[in-house]
């Protein structure tokens, strides 16, 4: 009796370990696909970061578009002499994300507009609706400054109020900033590029959406 327990007792952590493993690796399929996804929205955060430091004289030291790391792009740069030109360099993915997300959109749903028949469809077109579908979805997903953003503007704005009480009004926006980063666990950033895809249908005037 004391062999057979040994035996099943054996049986059960092999498919434990086996399961494990398994169910690792699906994690970890699932973080790849899902970082191939996103890599247009980081491209275009990290481009945002990239021309704002250019536009308000900010040296950059270092950049990364994309990579299979954490995080998945930066920008490294000089601390800005001006609280305005931190304010810019931190900001500029929400704008320059958004537009560009909407845009797609806006793309994808005059396409859609066109579209009768659905039996009907060249490929090419579904095609291009796929793209732009994906465009702006994992671009607008990135349109959130990130938590290191707000960090920035959050300890220049507690350094420099008294100098500047100008600085305080940037604070409502520091403040969003973590509750968008904070939500971001529930999805809040999917819900806004579907946001977006919704303003976008609208515009268009597809009655469906």
């Amino acid at each position: 009796m004391n062999a057979e327990y040994v035996t099943y007792a054996v049986v059960i952590a092999v498919a434990i370990a086996v399961l494990a493993a398994v169910l690792v690796g699906i994690v970890a399929l699932v973080r790849f696909l899902f970082r191939l996804f996103t890599v247009p929205g980081v491209v275009v955060h990290e481009f945002a970061h990239k021309q704002a430091c250019d536009l308000v004289g900010v040296p950059v030291l270092e950049v990364a578009y994309f990579r299979f790391g954490d995080p998945p792009g930066y920008v490294r740069h000089v601390t800005p002499d001006r609280y305005r030109a931190s304010f810019v360099v931190s900001v500029a993915p929400f704008l320059v994300n958004t537009v560009v997300a909407f845009a797609a959109f806006l793309s994808l749903a005059a396409l859609v507009a066109t579209v009768g028949d659905l039996q009907t469809v060249s490929n090419g077109t579904i095609a291009a609706a796929t793209v732009l579908g994906w465009l702006g979805l994992s671009i607008g997903m990135h349109a959130f400054p990130s938590r290191g953003d707000a960090n920035v503007l959050w300890t220049r704005s507690r350094a420099e109020w008294r100098g500047s009480p100008r600085v305080l009004l940037g604070v409502p926006i520091v403040v969003v900033i973590y509750i968008a980063n904070l939500l971001s666990w529930l999805w809040a950033d999917v819900l806004y590029a579907i946001g977006l895809f919704v303003l976008a249908a609208w515009v268009v005037g597809l009655g469906g959406l």
